[in-house]
């Protein structure tokens, strides 16, 4: 059975109301890794918002560096460790090694059931513990107002905000059905000469696509971080499909290169709810940038969503990057929510 590199199974409690405390370091064991994806999906339910990205899922579920991950698992009316139902978790992920000046990140959930009882202060006040005098960022999806309260209370200051768009018609390309000129022109599929657009083929392409990504995310210190084993790692997830990871190359020298990349995924329906299509990630590297490529991706991936039957499309942009925002209200996404990070130190 998989184990974790380390574990601190005594339970902390610093009163007979506060949770009992549990610390993880690396990877977490299968039954961990249930019992925290019962809880992230109890917290989304209640939310609207997933609480781990999938960054954090990948470190979570391959990470044997004790040093790399630390998770505090609370547990509420019984000891740690018990088959039953977790009341809350907060993970926290340091920076690669040798990075000086990254900042450890932080993620906390707590079960609906379980809120108002102490144990997001007492998950935080573990993470900050960790973290000592390091910087520390945290994640609040959806930015709720107990996020917020938890971190004026500990000190935190928001520092960087994530909107969530969304897209809930399909768009007509004829300007008969459209009434407008702009609309054509931003949906516009016409691939440039010289530009081929294909899937993804894994195995294949891996390394010119991290290169590619890394590139088109210099200045993004989370997409832009990632290796050939975290893009495996996601090749393994259920809901990776390599002909929704679209790859524009130049077919113009000996050997076609890596221009850009829209990566799609699918959330699969459930609670009743129409399956909904995601924007996962799009780039460009730096010189192919300017000639209208970003765009092109983006469309073309969504309309590979809609041939799946997916009505609904969203995806995550940083609030400050103006142009991409410009382009997504163009083509008909509206603010759906927002994530916030907050910043201590």
């Amino acid at each position: 059975m998989d184990s974790p590199a380390t574990a601190d199974r005594s339970p902390r409690r610093d009163s007979a109301d506060a949770p009992n405390l549990d610390t993880r370091a690396g990877r977490l064991e299968q039954r961990l890794l249930r019992d925290v994806t019962a809880l992230v999906d109890a917290a989304e339910r209640s939310d609207g918002n997933p609480p781990l990205s999938d960054q954090t899922w990948v470190e979570l579920r391959t990470t044997d560096d004790p040093d790399r991950v630390r998770t505090v698992l609370a547990w509420l009316d019984h000891q740690a460790g018990r088959d039953g139902e977790l009341a809350g978790a907060v993970v926290v992920v340091s920076p690669a090694a040798g990075d000086a000046d990254g900042a450890a990140t932080m993620e906390l959930v707590v079960h609906p059931n379980c809120r108002g009882r102490g144990v997001g202060t007492a998950l935080a006040q573990a993470a900050l513990d960790h973290a000592g005098t390091g910087r520390l960022q945290a994640w609040a999806h959806g930015n709720h107002a107990a996020a917020a309260r938890l971190a004026e209370r500990f000190g935190a200051e928001a520092g960087r905000e994530l909107y969530r768009l969304r897209l809930t018609h399909r768009t007509d390309t004829s300007a008969e059905s459209s009434g407008s000129e702009e609309t054509p022109r931003v949906w516009d599929e016409t691939v440039p000469e010289g530009v081929r657009i294909r899937p993804f083929q894994p195995g294949v392409d891996d390394a010119a696509w991290v290169t590619a990504n890394a590139a088109a995310f210099a200045d993004h210190p989370e997409q832009g971080s990632m290796t050939v084993e975290d893009l495996r790692a996601r090749q393994a997830e259920p809901w990776f499909d390599a002909d929704g990871f679209l790859i524009a190359e130049d077919t113009t020298g000996p050997e076609p290169t890596v221009l850009g990349f829209h990566w799609t995924k699918i959330h699969p329906a459930q609670d009743g709810h129409a399956p909904l299509g995601e924007v996962y990630v799009v780039g460009v590297v730096p010189e192919a940038q300017g000639r209208g490529l970003g765009r092109l991706l983006t469309v073309a991936g969504i309309r590979h969503l809609q041939r799946q039957g997916v009505d609904a499309v969203m995806l995550y942009v940083d609030a400050d990057n103006t142009p991409a925002v410009s382009l997504y209200r163009a083509l008909g996404f509206t603010r759906w929510d927002t994530d916030v990070m907050y910043v201590r130190g």
